[in-house]
């Protein structure tokens, strides 16, 4: 038996390996991701005070600090028993909006754009952002770089901080906005939506206008037929901030539709001995090992899930856009892996548009931004649209309102099953025996990881035994003297 590593893996947040195994026939046999790097959020909470939590998670990660902080910030109004009054749930989704337009820019150029503006078999030296920006031109680089500024400067203007926030309150927001900075709002808004539908534009021409990628797409090796999850909202309509989270089976039968709070009564976790990250479940199906159809419990939570959970966007270009994906690869629902970054344009859409939408609300100006809570702290479930996924924060706390107990279910931690499945099956497809393994055909492999977009300081905080731990002391010159370890 051979052995193949993709060491690192490349265009992510955080650290992490691929490790594929081939029979004696060169065949693929199995493969794993493996991430080597332990947080533990989860245990080291536990003893502070519950009102640290917003600013304490946000430092999860620079990438997604928002979303952490708006899932602690929604688990604290539960744990306090408060309801935010309409203008603070307004601010807050705004706030939530704009800071999904600025993340999905990044993924789209950044991590997932190069491998089909550049190519998947194009030099690593110019598969990336450097490579984009020399592809098609400085003008749409900076088109680019001016969404991502305005983004973080209006997240800074509303949430104190461009990275980090430290903004959300239990029962609110800790300040509102006026007349001024919402026309500067509303005015970048509408800039956003223009950006978003020429990202859209840039899309078919690079990708639907490429008959290779198409197939690609379409093709069985990027294909998973699993359950998917996201967030709704009344209507079944997309939402990323508040509403029911809907499961659906792979023909698209709804499985279940449940409350936050309840998560625990349709998500179950497992644990293996060889990853930090847990693998979540449907408890009403079952964990049936790595596996994917309608008989296994594997479920995704990624852009183009929220699209298959939901009946349609809430906005009317959004909406637009989702009917055009589902004409174009076939109907409802769509499992192709690849199509994800589809997906993430369209929701790119929707935020913007929601974001003007918010801006344009006669309350949004309100004073009334806070509810004091008076209860007693007990127990408290928050839950976001992470722009990986359903994002849950679950915390229990004694009666001083000190933690005793926290579970996070990030939206990497949700895609952690479908990951591994997805780059078995993308190995398989590409590495045959007697056919050369290049680095473009393992670039392959990763272009399966990186749809999911996934985040890993966000994921790993499961700890199935001792850490592993190797020190080596080490001379002037380098030399090792001494090792000491743990294993």
């Amino acid at each position: 038996m051979g052995t193949i590593t993709i060491d690192p893996v490349t265009r992510l947040e955080g650290h992490a390996t691929i490790d594929i195994f081939l029979d004696d026939a060169g065949s693929v046999q199995n493969a794993y991701l493996q991430v080597p790097e332990l947080r533990g959020f989860e245990s080291f909470c536990v003893g502070r005070p519950a009102e640290d939590m917003p600013n304490l998670t946000s430092r999860i990660c620079g990438v997604c600090p928002e979303a952490h902080h708006m899932a602690a910030t929604k688990a604290l109004d539960a744990l306090f028993g408060v309801d935010p009054p309409p203008t603070a749930k307004k601010l807050r989704e705004l706030f939530y909006s704009i800071f999904f337009v600025t993340d999905h820019t990044t993924h789209f150029y950044a991590l997932g754009g190069p491998d089909f503006v550049m190519g998947p078999d194009a030099p690593p030296a110019k598969r990336n952002i450097l490579g984009v920006i020399e592809k098609v031109g400085m003008e749409v680089a900076g088109r680019v770089l001016n969404m991502r500024k305005v983004g973080h400067g209006l997240i800074q203007a509303i949430g104190g901080r461009r990275v980090h926030p430290n903004w959300g309150l239990p029962g609110g927001v800790s300040k509102g906005i006026d007349e001024k900075l919402r026309q500067e709002i509303e005015l970048r808004g509408e800039e956003a939506i223009e950006f978003a539908r020429f990202s859209l534009g840039l899309f078919d021409d690079i990708v639907l206008g490429n008959e290779r990628y198409v197939e690609l797409v379409k093709s069985e090796g990027y294909t998973h037929r699993t359950y998917d999850m996201g967030t709704v909202d009344a209507h079944d309509k997309v939402n990323f901030y508040d509403g029911q989270i809907r499961v659906v089976g792979p023909s698209g039968k709804q499985l279940c539709k449940y409350e936050p709070a309840d998560y625990r009564d349709h998500i179950a976790e497992h644990v293996e001995s060889w990853s930090y990250l847990k693998f979540p479940y449907l408890r009403a199906v079952g964990w049936r090992g790595f596996v994917d159809g309608a008989e296994s419990g594997v479920y995704k939570a990624t852009p183009l899930s929220r699209l298959n959970a939901s009946a349609g966007m809430a906005t009317p270009r959004a909406q637009v856009e989702y009917e055009r994906l589902y004409e174009t690869l076939g109907g409802r629902p769509v499992h192709s892996t690849l199509a994800t970054h589809w997906a993430r344009l369209v929701e790119l859409l929707y935020a913007a548009e929601r974001w003007v939408e918010l801006a344009r609300d006669p309350e949004i100006t309100g004073k009334d931004w806070r509810k004091l809570p008076t209860a007693t702290p007990r127990e408290g479930v928050g839950s976001v649209e992470a722009p990986r996924g359903t994002l849950t924060h679950h915390y229990r706390t004694d009666e001083r309102g000190i933690l005793t107990h926290v579970n996070l279910i990030v939206g990497t931690t949700n895609n952690n099953a479908p990951i591994n499945l997805s780059i078995k099956k993308a190995a398989q497809a590409v590495i045959e025996k007697g056919r050369p393994v290049t680095e473009p055909l393992l670039n392959m492999v990763e272009m399966a990881f990186r749809a999911y977009d996934p985040c890993f300081a966000c994921a790993t905080h499961s700890l199935p035994g001792r850490m592993p731990l190797v020190v080596n002391l080490r001379s002037p010159d380098g030399a090792i003297l001494s090792t000491l370890s743990r294993q």
